[in-house]
Formats: structure tokens, sequence, C-alpha cells
């Protein structure tokens, strides 16, 4: 499914292809029809917006931006575990359950990075791609909720993936990851247990 790849680049880090194919995103969109027309309004609003930044520019806010605050950060494990061991088996077994379904990563890339589920979940059918979508949606919405509050336009890639979602939010548990999160240089273990996908999913519908 082109929609989930272009949410997926679009998500990456910059770079010169990713914005030399920013013209073809709201046609690409449109041709597939996953989306709502407001939500492929709000990419191109973020499509224009990025399309003459200079690139050096849009690496560096792309960084300050995701990688210095753990609010916004797009590893989704990250949201739930921190830094805690239990992160890692999450991880191994979340690799594990891509290569069962005929994804592997390459090296350097962390399986719950958002933009590397968005590419898996491109290559599944559409129903599977959003009953999975659905189990870190929480997740996905917090994220959402601090890039709305910062007034960023990656607030329209959240906002366009939310919608593909087979279950919406719910906002009782959102505020709860807000409430337990702390600055990256006090982070403690959390209580809650990591988000894993698939079957035996002992979070499904948590977070």
């Amino acid at each position: 499914m082109k929609t989930y790849k272009i949410l997926s680049l679009l998500l990456s880090y910059p770079s010169e292809e990713i914005q030399d194919f920013l013209g073809e995103v709201d046609s690409e969109l449109k041709n597939e029809n996953l989306l709502p027309p407001d939500a492929i309004e709000g990419i191109k609003q973020f499509t224009d917006h990025f399309a003459n930044e200079d690139i050096t520019d849009w690496q560096a806010h792309y960084v300050q931006l995701f990688d210095y605050s753990r609010a916004a950060s797009l590893h989704l494990f990250e949201h739930v575990k921190g830094d805690s061991k239990d992160r890692g088996q999450a991880m191994v077994d979340l690799i594990n359950f891509y290569r069962e379904n005929g994804m592997e990563l390459a090296t350097n890339e962390l399986p719950d990075h958002l933009p590397v589920f968005l590419e898996f979940l491109s290559t599944q059918e559409p129903e599977k791609a959003a009953k999975l979508l659905s189990e870190p949606v929480n997740v996905i919405a917090r994220i959402f909720e601090k890039l709305h509050e910062k007034e960023n336009q990656y607030q329209h890639i959240l906002a366009a993936i939310l919608e593909l979602s087979e279950r919406k939010p719910e906002q009782s548990t959102v505020e709860k990851i807000i409430n337990s999160q702390k600055p990256m240089d006090l982070d403690e273990e959390y209580e809650e247990k990591p988000v894993t996908f698939g079957g035996n999913n002992d979070c499904t519908g948590c977070y």
C-alpha cells in the first residue's frame, strides 16, 4: 500500500530524494484513496512547507524535534518503557514478528521506529495493517498531541496515521502515557508493559 509507505518516508530523516518526492505525494495519496480528504489536505500543507526548505535546515529541525524529546520520540517502546531492560526483549520479539511476516530489517534499523513499522504495514493487507496499527494507537496519539501542542507541521503526518487505525485512541490512556513520561535525563523504569504487535499481545487495547 503506497499510503503507508509514503507516510513512512515523510517521517524518515529528510534527504534530497525525499524532498524531490514531495511534489508527487498529493496525487499518490488521492489515487490510492485510503485517507479522508482533510487528512490529505493536512499532508499537502506539510509537503508545501518543506518542499523548498533548505535540506540541512530541515534535517536539523527533524533531529531537534524527534531526537531530543521523549514526548515526540518516534520510537514506540520508549513511550512505555523508556530505557529499561524490558525494551530489549520487546525489540527482539518485534524483529521476529517482522521476519515471520516477510520483512527483514537492515542492521541499523530499530524495529520500534514508527517509520519502520509503517513500512512493514505497507506490505500487509489493508485490514491486517489497520488492525496492527490499532495496537500502538494510543502511543501514536501521544506523539500527535505533542506535535499539535507545538503547532508543528509533522502533526499532519501523525493525524493521517491515526486515521488509518482500526481503533481510535482512548484519551484516558493517552493522558496516562503523558503523565508517566519524564525528561530523558530523569527517566526511570515505568510500570507499563511494552507495546507488542501480533498474536499473544498482552497489551492489546492498553496502548
